[in-house]
């Protein structure tokens, strides 16, 4: 009885002690953040508008006021490392731990595992190609804070008639179904009769009008497949692409994993792990839950989707996404390779360049992409000092390294076009010819230059670098890397030995 009678009122202290979920503004949270780390003032970050009295810089003249990055090759203690076992045991160590401290924050041990569903499961084609398309759910165990509840939304598409083992692209989009079948015309038939006779049974006085319109039915089939008709200008959607070449792809959908905004941060998988609570300094952000749920997804393709080569998946993603992107294929090291598009700060664009978007932009903006920590250094009144981009201890040539030996495709726009110069083309550039070190080291090509990213030029837009590991690419359209999916396609396939 005594044993009895102590479980339950140990269970009622701790019933009492759990703190009930937080919800928080964005403002609200982000100066939550700031109390933690003794910020009193940050800088404002520039305005993207030209005509601003703040706005963003784009003088070259003025754009390198840090002009040395952090060393890839250089240990902490200040040895140079000479050897690919150097960089995996001790350098490429040293680089992870700085930016989950300091940039992404850090995946939780304690995150509760996930289950994957298949919801639907339907036969459909994209061009002239069947496909075998799956729509999945995955739930997040919640029985440690049953008030937040984690669903992730994918969609796998697979060609139907694959002879073998097939690469894969997934990608940070919207989870939809690519063409869904429709029931056939006679099937619609019966589908209609059942509503009429439904709908007359509560409302009789809808007979006047079936009278009236005897051809009418409720529902109308959705467009099928099209075949034939005029050809659109220019090259075919990504997924038409990689499917008519043999691969498959996956479309994983970010903010079912985890808010695109600093109110989210309570909720989703972050806030799933916290029951709850406000983030810890070093906890991850949006970007690092993003790539945590991607790593799930090729989680559920190693256990459970035969056709696809698991060894040869990759990720692929679009501004925020492309930043999301980039995390991934450099934290998740089972990832074969990336597209990486307009990425911007926070992405590939360097930290240390005053050039468009900047460290401030992220700190007082977009805060929630990174771990708390990150706000230190757009500090202008802080306990540990006023820092600056300078201080960060990697950049974003170090996040590319990461990715070494792996296949990484840097990929831009031109601003004429609508990507704009906000994202730092130059600055993009000079980390990916700073990175080659670290791919060169571990036996890899870069993009075939020196690694000296002072002098390099980028090259000319359409002009691409791809004979390496680690490749570049300015296509002359917008903020997207659609112009890029075929040489990114082709440059996958001759790195993986691939062929339809």
């Amino acid at each position: 009885m005594k044993q009895q009678l102590l479980l339950v009122l140990l269970a009622g202290v701790l019933h009492a002690s759990a703190q009930p979920p937080v919800t928080f503004t964005a403002e609200q949270d982000h100066e939550n953040m700031m109390k933690q780390l003794g910020i009193k003032t940050l800088r404002p970050g520039p305005s993207g508008d030209e005509k601003a009295p703040n706005h963003a810089n784009y003088d070259e003249a003025l754009a390198n006021p840090y002009p040395e990055l952090p060393d890839l090759l250089t240990l902490d203690n200040g040895k140079k490392i000479t050897t690919a076992d150097q960089w995996w045991h001790q350098r490429r160590p040293e680089i992870v731990e700085d930016f989950e401290r300091e940039v992404y924050g850090r995946v939780p041990k304690n995150v509760p595992k996930l289950t994957w569903s298949v919801r639907v499961t339907d036969r459909e084609f994209i061009g002239f190609t069947p496909v075998i398309a799956k729509q999945l759910v995955g739930h997040v165990d919640n029985s440690s804070c049953p008030s937040i509840d984690v669903n992730i939304n994918m969609t796998l598409v697979l060609p139907a008639n694959a002879k073998g083992r097939v690469p894969l692209l997934m990608m940070f989009s919207r989870s939809a179904l690519p063409a869904p079948a429709q029931p056939s015309a006679e099937d619609m038939e019966k589908i209609n009769a059942a509503i009429k006779e439904l709908l007359l049974q509560h409302h009789p006085e809808l007979q006047q009008i079936f009278d009236k319109y005897p051809a009418y039915n409720p529902v109308n089939p959705l467009p099928g497949p099209t075949f034939g008709g005029p050809r659109v200008p220019g090259d075919p959607p990504a997924a038409q692409q990689l499917i008519a070449d043999g691969w498959g792809y996956l479309l994983i959908d970010p903010n079912s994993i985890q808010a695109d905004n600093g109110a989210g941060l309570t909720k989703g998988i972050i806030g799933l792990v916290n029951k709850g609570q406000p983030r810890k300094p070093d906890d991850w952000g949006a970007l690092r839950a993003w790539a945590w749920g991607a790593a799930r997804a090729l989680d559920y393709l190693e256990a459970s989707e035969p056709m696809v080569d698991t060894k040869h998946v990759g990720i692929e993603g679009v501004s925020r996404y492309g930043k999301a992107a980039l995390v991934t294929l450099a934290f998740e090291t089972r990832f074969a390779m990336g597209l990486i598009g307009s990425s911007g700060e926070g992405g590939a664009k360097l930290h240390r360049r005053n050039f468009g978007e900047a460290v401030e932009s992220l700190t007082g903006g977009e805060y929630y992409w990174m771990a708390g920590n990150f706000l230190k250094y757009g500090a202008s009144d802080a306990a540990g000092g006023a820092k600056t981009a300078n201080d960060i201890p990697v950049d974003a040539h170090s996040l590319i390294a990461l990715c070494a030996p792996r296949l990484c495709f840097i990929s831009y726009g031109v601003p004429s076009e609508g990507d704009a110069r906000w994202l730092d083309q130059q600055g993009s550039y000079m980390a990916t010819v700073a990175a080659g070190a670290a791919y060169k080291l571990v036996g890899a090509k870069d993009i075939g230059v020196s690694n000296d990213y002072h002098t390099e030029k980028m090259p000319p837009v359409n002009t691409g670098l791809l004979d390496g590991q680690l490749a570049w690419r300015q296509h002359d359209g917008g903020h997207t890397d659609a112009p890029n999916v075929k040489y990114f396609i082709q440059w996958a396939d001759k790195n993986i030995g691939h062929s339809r």
